[in-house]
């Protein structure tokens, strides 16, 4: 890109689509001050909070949520990328849908999923109510209203704006609490970061949107090894009436040997992911041969989450196996997400 086409996409000033849904960005004291903070700032009076907002672009905003993310449910990430659709469909150059942080990894790579458009979607929150002092919810939405409205963001999928940095939404985990910089992407680190009100962009990823879910997304049940762990976890999902399984296991992608006959057994009713719970590196696919070991449970058919962490593959196969009713088709599309990301 030449020094020309950067000034042009600095000075570049277009629309942007905000959407609130809630969260600590939001949140306030209610009248019992000891009874702690809730959502209750609307996405416009949220907007106003920005100083300077309108000199990086034009924001539209809409309250679709007010709610802890705790308790989004894949119902509501289909109905808010349905609201995204419908802003790129009314010309807007970019989304930025606020929200609280819980989960912010996962619903981010939803829309990485559920969004197939150029225009970028990006992500943010905060991680001090606006009552505290160093409220962090302006700085992070005027940074994530550049990143939206910036040209150099296309063709990236979703993207996740806290501190100033960029992650990309397949990448990035919540690794702290309560710290400003709470957010990091182990894998890769941020791809990019605002300074200024300027993107710069220092890596790029491939898009990874997959087929439209046909109808409610079905239950996909999560287990994390342990030390010790007897499988009675895995035993008890047959009747409970999931559709599939994501197992964190240790390093690698190794679970206990315990685990391995009911995993093989529950494989015959319901697609299996193995992810590794460390939420960095690739699941091994040939270097351990024991029981229970990454060879061993590939060749009783469970899939590789390769780069994903688990919370991410749940997603990813739980919007898989929503997309059709054909198990083959739903593990294919689910392996091509997992081939994308690397």
């Amino acid at each position: 890109m030449s020094a020309h086409d950067r000034r042009e996409n600095r000075d570049h000033i277009g629309r942007v689509a905000l959407f609130g849904l809630g969260g600590t960005i939001a949140s306030l004291p209610t009248e019992d001050s000891s009874a702690g903070v809730v959502p209750s700032v609307e996405a416009s009076t949220l907007v106003l909070s920005v100083p300077g907002l309108e000199s990086v672009a034009h924001v539209e905003s809409r309250t679709l949520r007010q709610m802890a993310s705790a308790n989004f449910s894949f119902a509501d990430l289909i109905e808010i990328s349905d609201a995204i659709r419908d802003a790129f469909a009314n010309g807007v150059d970019g989304v930025v849908v606020t929200q609280g942080t819980d989960n912010i990894e996962e619903t981010s790579f939803a829309f990485d999923l559920l969004v197939d458009d150029e225009r970028p979607v990006v992500v943010t929150g905060a991680m001090r109510n606006p009552s505290l002092p160093g409220a962090d919810g302006p700085a992070n939405v005027r940074a994530a209203v550049a990143v939206a409205v910036s040209p150099l963001a296309r063709g990236l999928g979703s993207l996740v704006v806290m501190n100033d940095e960029i992650h990309a939404a397949r990448f990035v985990r919540k690794m702290h609490a309560s710290n400003l910089s709470a957010f990091s992407s182990p894998q890769c680190g941020p791809i990019g970061v605002v300074v200024e009100d300027r993107v710069h962009f220092y890596t790029r990823v491939e898009p990874l949107a997959m087929a439209r879910p046909k109808g409610d997304v079905v239950p996909v049940a999560f287990v994390r090894c342990a030390l010790a762990d007897d499988g009675r976890m895995v035993s008890a999902l047959a009747g409970l009436g999931y559709r599939g399984l994501v197992v964190e296991g240790f390093g690698g992608g190794h679970v206990p040997e315990s685990m391995v006959e009911p995993l093989s057994e529950l494989l015959l009713t319901m697609p299996i992911v193995l992810a590794s719970r460390t939420g960095a590196g690739v699941v091994l696919e040939s270097t351990y041969g024991f029981a229970g070991s990454e060879i061993d449970l590939g060749n009783r058919g469970l899939m590789s989450a390769g780069a994903l962490d688990g919370p991410k593959a749940r997603v990813a196969l739980s919007l898989a196996l929503a997309s059709t009713d054909n198990r083959a088709e739903a593990e294919a599309r689910f392996r091509d997400v997992v081939e994308t990301v690397g």
